[in-house]
């Protein structure tokens, strides 16, 4: 389940805006620039929609410091600033696309899917690629050669989720959390269970050693 944080002090519009992009995925609602950092540094988010005008610290400021500390989540700026000068300073902060209140639901929905496709990798047939392999998001099938993989469930949940996060440490918590829930009825040690599954039914692609332990950490799909 894709995971996207908005960061904005109108509760109503807040709630709104969760409204509309609920179908895509697990949404995290943020009031001010503090708690909105706090959390854009703390989790994995697939998309930030993010308010200028936020008690604390600023959009702005917020986009500054992820960018800084090279946090490169996509970022769509929600606001009512709809100057040139102000779009300009929001694309060179490190914004990925700029909208302006008010806004059409319709539009809205239709940037987030956009961006959330652009970052995610995926081809206009929904294949994410990988070394050697290829993973059908509709199929939920992996590829090697022609030859599908013994991949299922959720260990494809688990190899997407690594793919679109390589070069990133996960850590157990993060990875158990996006692919059970911690609503669930199983423990952390799922996590080491699965991850010896997928190595081992990955070891005929070669990428098997791509996924890296650290240990008291978490793992690494090496980019």
């Amino acid at each position: 389940m894709l995971k996207l944080l908005v960061i904005e002090d109108e509760q109503t519009l807040s709630d709104n805006i969760k409204e509309i992009i609920q179908p895509l995925g697990e949404i995290t609602q943020a009031f001010d620039g503090e708690v909105g950092l706090f959390e854009a540094q703390s989790n994995i988010y697939d998309l930030i929609l993010l308010d200028l005008m936020l008690p604390g610290l600023n959009g702005y400021e917020v986009l500054a410091q992820l960018r800084t500390q090279n946090i490169q989540t996509p970022v769509l700026i929600l606001t009512a600033k709809d100057g040139i000068d102000d779009k300009v300073t929001g694309f060179q902060k490190g914004a990925d696309d700029y909208l302006t209140k008010p806004f059409y639901r319709e539009e809205l929905l239709l940037r987030v899917k956009a961006l959330l496709k652009r970052s995610l990798g995926l081809y206009e047939e929904n294949i994410l690629t990988y070394g050697p392999i290829s993973c059908n998001l509709q199929s939920k099938q992996v590829l090697f050669q022609n030859d599908v993989l013994a991949v299922q469930g959720k260990e494809f949940e688990l190899l997407i989720y690594f793919i679109q996060n390589k070069g990133v440490i996960l850590t157990k918590e993060q990875i158990f959390d996006r692919i059970w829930g911690f609503d669930s009825d199983t423990t952390l040690t799922v996590v080491e269970v699965y991850m010896s599954h997928l190595r081992k039914h990955l070891k005929p692609t070669g990428i098997a050693n791509d996924f890296k332990t650290l240990r008291n950490v978490g793992y690494l799909l090496q980019e």
